[in-house]
């Protein structure tokens, strides 16, 4: 078996000159009785020799189209995001061996990312055990220790505590494909259940019911309201509207309006605003927000508000 396509494409060109040379022999040599049939079968003969030719050369060519346009699915499919995707290998050619090479490559990007999810998964889960003793410790302190250092640890244990917990989430949404609970969700009776646990936050909407994850969607909106109550300003104001085949969970606020450069990496992991680099959150929240819509089919957006203010977006289909 020839093993090189450079072979095989230099086989089958010499192959196609050949026949052209052989034809073109038998052709003049081919004594017809006439100089007119002869120009009428100059015009038969050669076509008819390079269709031949064509058809012949046409599955060696298909068959490499085909297994590169397979190998070329498996590389967009890798970079959308799914590390399970491979190629089949065929023949033991070039293209073979970019195969295996591929497939190599894709298995070992996929050990590193789920190595890597399961030390953070890990690392974040053994972090409960020391924080559980300084809290327990600050408790032990009581009304002895200066109240102003005492409120300062207090409030950093709960920060602490929220970034595990983020972090936590994040990263069972990354390692787990099961979607979890799938139950009959009222989305506007949870955003409401939520915007009671904030002060001057108007609720606005419609009814909407879709299956999902119930603790997932309440997440969802809390960290939406959370952020809005830490860098946005009054008024809040969460508006649930319906769409053709989806519903669009917005939250609004009157805080300063951010740059085109900020509101493209909201939605990355510990990323802060420089004006806000100072406040209190994880940097998690908006990241889990977008991983939550998108295991249930949407996403989340940013959306500036004239002539000031922010709307942070998410977009569910409704037919889930």
């Amino acid at each position: 078996m020839i093993s090189h396509l450079h072979t095989r494409f230099f086989l089958t060109l010499v192959g196609s000159l050949a026949a052209f040379a052989v034809g073109g022999i038998v052709f003049m040599h081919v004594d017809d009785g006439g100089r007119v049939v002869h120009v009428v079968h100059s015009f038969i003969i050669f076509p008819a020799l390079a269709l031949c030719i064509g058809i012949a050369t046409y599955p060696l060519t298909r068959r490499l189209l085909r297994r590169l346009e397979r190998l070329e699915q498996a590389v967009d499919a890798l970079g959308a995001g799914d590390l399970s995707a491979r190629v089949a290998v065929e023949g033991r050619d070039e293209v073979a061996r970019l195969a295996q090479s591929f497939n190599r490559a894709a298995g070992r990007i996929e050990e590193l990312v789920a190595a890597h999810k399961r030390l953070l998964a890990n690392a974040s889960h053994e972090l409960r055990t020391p924080l559980a003793r300084v809290r327990l410790a600050v408790e032990l302190i009581g009304e002895s220790a200066d109240p102003k250092r005492k409120a300062g640890l207090d409030g950093d244990i709960a920060e602490l505590d929220q970034l595990i917990d983020e972090i936590l989430l994040a990263s069972r949404l990354d390692a787990v494909a099961d979607p979890g609970a799938d139950e009959e969700v009222d989305l506007l009776a949870l955003a409401a259940e939520e915007c009671a646990r904030y002060r001057d936050v108007r609720l606005d909407g419609v009814a909407a019911v879709r299956r999902g994850d119930p603790r997932l969607l309440r997440r969802l909106l809390r960290n939406l309201l959370d952020n809005a109550q830490r860098h946005g300003a009054a008024p809040i104001e969460v508006r649930l509207t319906r769409l053709p085949g989806s519903i669009e969970i917005a939250v609004d606020d009157a805080g300063p309006t951010l740059s085109a450069e900020q509101s493209q990496r909201l939605f990355e992991p510990f990323y802060r605003p420089a004006a806000t680099e100072r406040n209190v959150g994880t940097g998690l929240g908006l990241s889990v927000v977008r991983q939550i819509a998108q295991r249930h089919g949407g996403d989340a957006a940013y959306r500036s508000l004239e002539p000031h203010g922010n709307s942070f977006v998410v977009t569910l289909p409704l037919q889930a």
